[in-house]
């Protein structure tokens, strides 16, 4: 991960116990679940989707929408200070990673071809990143 000190700090083994393999696999070494797997890729429901590490609200469901991409997209963060933004430039390729700021976990990517009247960004994120709180009305 990075040199950087976050709020919520453990060991690997700490985050191997608290954590599925496959939510270990992409919060702490930078993963990916397969596209179209994600509990919350046609996830319709209102509500918060907070960092499967810390609890930190990310996104809000009225950000969310379907990019046909296979993963969970949004708009927009709840707020700027929810993430961190890295430069990816591993497997070939030049991107923005997307990290949870309270723990340092990967979350996914963000690139610039989302909609055009929302902003024109996309966030992509990985399903097993995230817990979801669904709002009671």
């Amino acid at each position: 991960m990075s040199n950087k000190k976050y709020e919520f700090e453990k060991s690997d083994e700490e985050w191997k116990e608290e954590l599925d393999e496959i939510s270990y696999h992409v919060l702490r070494q930078k993963g990916t679940e397969r596209p179209g797997t994600g509990a919350y890729n046609l996830n319709k429901e209102t509500g918060i989707y907070e960092c499967k590490g810390c609890g930190n609200p990310i996104f809000h469901s009225n950000s969310k929408y379907d990019s046909g991409c296979g993963w969970p997209a949004f708009t927009h963060p709840v707020n700027e200070d929810a993430i961190e933004v890295k430069m990816d430039y591993s497997h070939f390729m030049i991107r923005e990673e997307i990290l949870c700021a309270k723990c340092g976990g990967h979350l996914g990517h963000r690139f610039p071809d989302g909609p055009t009247d929302r902003g024109g960004i996309r966030y992509c994120i990985n399903s097993v990143s995230m817990d979801f709180k669904k709002e009671e009305r």
